[in-house]
């Protein structure tokens, strides 16, 4: 695309490729696709294409088209958590949810978060041999959260009290 080319130029150039252009004398490329899988899926009875499929195959085939293949595969991460790291070890680590290839998990403890960091290429390796398609390249654990001293018509400025938390 050039510099000083304008949009409806763009748009043009588009809907040539795809229904083929005035003059070209035979359909674009697209067009032409199109034209193949219409004779492929054609409505013969007995013909190509006309068994029955399972709905398992169904459902596979309308989710890689649909390309949810990511999504539902990083929704069955969050549900199969307990199968991942262990029942015991899932009701002290929650998955919260996965942003930008990373798994983020929020731990009961400070001392939880600091065991599985301990155990994080572990649980990385175990959630990328059972759930590939997830997309998850990085895990982090955090610890709970320490309450805030910054609210309040007395909050005084500066860091608050010097305890630890967790």
């Amino acid at each position: 695309m050039s510099e000083g080319e304008s949009e409806p130029l763009r748009v043009y150039e588009h809907f040539r490729r795809v229904f083929g252009g005035p003059g070209t004398g035979r359909p674009g490329r697209d067009a032409r696709r199109r034209a193949h899988a219409a004779e492929d899926e054609s409505s013969v009875p007995f013909g190509r294409g006309r068994d029955p499929r399972g709905l398992n195959a169904v459902l596979d085939r309308l989710t890689s088209e649909m390309g949810w293949e990511s999504p539902l595969a990083r929704s069955t991460l969050l549900t199969e958590w307990p199968g991942i790291v262990g029942v015991e070890t899932a009701q002290h680590a929650e998955p919260i949810g996965i942003e930008e290839r990373r798994l983020i998990v929020r731990c009961d403890s400070t001392a939880w978060a600091t065991q599985l960091r301990m155990m994080r290429s572990a649980v990385l390796a175990r959630i990328l041999e059972q759930h590939p398609l997830a997309g998850v390249d990085e895990v982090q654990f955090l610890a709970p959260a320490a309450p805030s001293w910054k609210r309040g018509p007395r909050a005084v400025p500066g860091r608050g009290p010097r305890d630890t938390y967790g």
